[in-house]
């Protein structure tokens, strides 16, 4: 693995790793992590794809990891779409490096729904598949009260009041351990990495809830390229989804959409995080397939 960072479209230098093959690569994908996360934990994933001949990079957004560790959870300006900017440099960036491989984009919980709107905003050549991970169909009430929620705080100060009404609740849902992973160890070490876990700002949530907006709605969805293959995959205990309900309402909406090749899977028995969960090496496998191929045999 290395690093680097990257001057962005506004002089903002955004930190970078990246995983290289040791052989001629089959394929690039780029990783689009989580909230309150940061690329290097995507490392046994990055390897594992790397080993199987992909290039693999993932970036850390804005108000996140290395690229603001001095102010985590908080950055100037509108942090969702200055992210889906940058998301969307870095894409051109590598495509034109590495022209003729498949190119994916493989998006994780906060990372997935960037990927959802990225679907709808990106030049259609950038990329040839999508993978959404610990994903859902998140529109009606739940963004309104959000970005109203963070509105009436202080632009740089943690929203709290957010934070209890989701990870806080998503916990609340299991007798033992968090919403994060079945596996002790693994929220253990999420709980422990100082880059993860901190409560992001009022005006990370505006930007966030205020993305969402409209994202489901007729003329977004009719943006959509039918003919980009996704992928969707998530725990079947992951309160983000609502336990499968909310991560099938999305499949749903691209199925009625009518995107050609769609493919679902929910893992039995994991949490949010199916990296970091009990089919950890089914899921590495299943990324790297698809990407590989953009089809299953099996939906």
């Amino acid at each position: 693995m290395t690093d680097f960072y990257f001057d962005s479209f506004d002089g903002k230098k955004i930190f970078v790793r990246e995983w290289l093959p040791t052989c001629a690569p089959v394929g690039v994908v780029q990783i689009v992590h989580g909230m309150a996360e940061h690329s290097g934990r995507y490392d046994a994933l990055g390897k594992y794809l790397a080993e199987s001949g992909f290039v693999v990079f993932a970036d850390d957004h804005r108000a996140h990891g290395n690229t603001d560790k001095d102010t985590l959870g908080y950055c100037d300006g509108d942090v969702w779409g200055d992210t889906l900017r940058d998301l969307q440099l870095l894409n051109k960036l590598y495509r034109q490096k590495y022209d003729g491989l498949n190119y994916t984009v493989f998006g994780h919980s906060y990372g997935s729904f960037l990927t959802q709107r990225y679907m709808q905003i990106a030049d259609d050549s950038l990329y040839d598949g999508v993978i959404l991970s610990g994903s859902a169909q998140m529109q009606g009430a739940q963004v309104g009260l959000g970005r109203i929620v963070a509105s009436l705080g202080k632009p740089t100060e943690p929203s709290y009041t957010i934070k209890k009404l989701s990870f806080d609740a998503y916990n609340k849902k299991f007798d033992s351990g968090d919403f994060i992973s079945s596996i002790p160890a693994e929220s253990q070490r999420y709980a422990q990495d100082g880059m993860c876990g901190y409560v992001c700002s009022n005006n990370f949530y505006k930007c966030f809830f205020g993305g969402l907006k409209g994202m489901y709605g007729k003329s977004n969805l009719a943006k959509l390229n039918l003919d980009k293959p996704v992928l969707i995959m998530s725990g079947d205990k992951d309160p983000v989804g609502e336990f499968g309900k909310s991560v099938k309402k999305l499949y749903g909406t691209y199925k009625k959409q009518g995107v050609k090749n769609l493919y679902l899977r929910l893992f039995e028995n994991n949490r949010h995080e199916v990296l970091n969960d009990l089919s950890a090496e089914q899921a590495k496998k299943l990324i790297a397939d698809f990407a590989r191929n953009l089809t299953l045999a099996q939906r």
